[in-house]
């Protein structure tokens, strides 16, 4: 795969458009790598959903084996819908950091093994958690996942993370549930997936939920098939790494001007037409790349 991918890269630099940043074999090698790497990442949710029945004890937060992933394949199997998708927007707002994994999640989730805060909670008490951070935020345990690194557990902070998830559960609820909110933005889409994914992308209310956690958002949803969304673009307006890396790539430089980031979409959608790995792919490929273009780097969390 590797190899396909550096090959692929070197013959649309000389055949279609030059990309100066993949114009030696360290740089072209390395981001091959790193779209390995990250077709890898998404192969990774499909085998989770293509193993056995999944024990219970991985969905609950007050037991030692808690895992998020496979206790979110666990709810699906179950169809429990809405507390599936209640764990995926927990996922994203906590993320998995590589030094704490599902700490924080799991005591927030599990309010430090009170009781849990699942979907039926909240939708009885939206502000079910906002209120309890703001008594607890400083007993919670773990590291802030680095996609959401800007957000803050403090209850007084420009961008409280009780406050985005007191919105979430209020959106969520007001509309009968994750089913009927996500099928009326589904209707209000239509039938393309690109279209389903914008629509979910702009919908979403919560502060502090720019670009990035969008994105990762509606991806998570549909990597576990809870909605069926496919990004248009890599959405590189608004982003930093992402948008660093076509820059790199197309420019040699991190810093083209951003008159260019429409021209940056449209080329990377000509490049995948050679390539074919998906925007998922190219956004978090570039974002890792952009970061040691001449050596591969393995990231986690």
């Amino acid at each position: 795969m590797r190899k396909a991918f550096a090959e692929d890269l070197d013959a649309y630099s000389r055949e279609v458009r030059e990309l100066p940043g993949v114009g030696d074999d360290a740089s072209r090698d390395t981001l091959a790598l790193q779209l390995v790497a990250s077709v890898r990442r998404e192969r990774y949710f499909e085998l989770l959903q293509e193993r056995g029945a999944i024990p219970a004890f991985r969905a609950n937060p007050h037991d030692d084996r808690f895992e998020a992933e496979l206790g979110l394949v666990h709810l699906l199997q179950r169809g429990q819908i809405d507390e599936a998708a209640w764990l995926v927007f927990l996922m994203t707002v906590f993320g998995k950091p590589a030094g704490s994994g599902w700490k924080r999640l799991r005591d927030v989730y599990g309010r430090l093994g009170t009781a849990r805060a699942d979907w039926n909670s909240m939708q009885a008490q939206p502000d079910l958690l906002e209120t309890w951070l703001a008594r607890h935020w400083q007993e919670v345990g773990g590291d802030q996942g680095g996609h959401r690194r800007y957000e803050s557990m403090r209850p007084d902070s420009r961008r409280p993370i009780g406050r985005a998830i007191t919105q979430y559960a209020n959106w969520i609820g007001c509309a009968g549930g994750h089913e009927a909110k996500f099928a009326q933005l589904v209707r209000e889409a239509g039938n393309s997936r690109e279209a389903i994914f914008d629509e979910f992308f702009r919908a979403l209310p919560c502060v502090g939920f720019a670009r990035l956690g969008r994105f990762d958002w509606v991806s998570m949803l549909d990597r576990y098939g809870i909605v069926h969304a496919t990004p248009g673009s890599a959405y590189l307006r608004g982003s930093t790494g992402p948008l660093r890396g076509a820059s790199l790539l197309f420019t040699g430089s991190t810093k083209a001007p951003a008159r260019l980031t429409a021209s940056f979409e449209k080329w990377l959608l000509e490049l995948d037409g050679r390539v074919e790995v998906g925007m998922k792919v190219w956004e978090d490929a570039l974002c890792n790349w952009q970061k040691h273009p001449a050596h591969f780097v393995h990231y986690k969390g």
